[in-house]
């Protein structure tokens, strides 16, 4: 088993990668039970960590949030080589990432305008090859989970997204805020370079 957060950590640890996120999605995220990431937002709510928007049902990190964020994961890494556990994988998930882009922009775009997916040729064959990316990446994020216990939820998610583009779901790739193949990427990406401390910018993946 690899490294295992506290869940508390977790719940921490998902605001910060969302932004934004109800209860459902930290949930999901986490595979924690709703009432146990509940008491945590209480929790970090209470210490001036985290606030809740009623009027969209979302919870956010507040600034000294972010800030305490930082001091948990540093605790949460202590100790660790985390170069050693996840550099070799990140470099194998660093090249997908550059072909999960292209697969997004042939999703949104056919022949330079707006895809509104009226070709169901033209969408299949895009999925096609977001299948033959998904055989490769999944793996690579179960090494990522083998490393550290938080991030094994990514694989399944990302499996569980694709049956649902396959059912015909087709705001399911690139949508944004509703859990799509897109959004459980970035999540994951997110998740490795806040792990690693890399510096997005430098690094220039996006």
């Amino acid at each position: 088993m690899g490294h295992v957060s506290s869940p508390e950590f977790r719940t921490f640890h998902s605001l910060r990668i969302k932004g934004f996120a109800t209860v459902e999605t930290i949930v999901e995220m986490t595979e924690l039970p709703d009432g146990e990431v509940a008491v945590h937002l209480e929790t970090m709510s209470s210490d001036g960590h985290a606030q809740f928007r009623a009027a969209r049902a979302l919870w956010q990190l507040t600034p000294d949030g972010r800030v305490a964020h930082g001091e948990h994961l540093a605790n949460d890494v202590a100790g660790l080589d985390v170069s050693g556990l996840l550099g070799s994988s990140y470099v194998e998930f660093l090249d997908c990432n550059v072909r999960f882009k292209e697969l997004c922009g042939d999703w949104q775009l056919r022949d330079g305008e707006p895809n509104d997916h009226s070709d169901a040729a033209y969408d299949a064959a895009v999925l096609d090859r977001l299948d033959e990316l998904h055989a490769v990446a999944c793996p690579i994020a179960v090494q990522f989970g083998d490393s550290f216990e938080r991030f094994a939820p990514y694989g399944p998610r990302l499996d569980r997204v694709l049956g649902r583009l396959r059912s015909g779901e087709s705001n399911m790739f690139t949508g944004v805020m509703c859990g799509s193949y897109h959004d459980v990427w970035m999540e994951l990406h997110e998740d490795l370079i806040l792990t690693q401390g890399i510096d997005r910018a430098a690094e220039g993946s996006f």
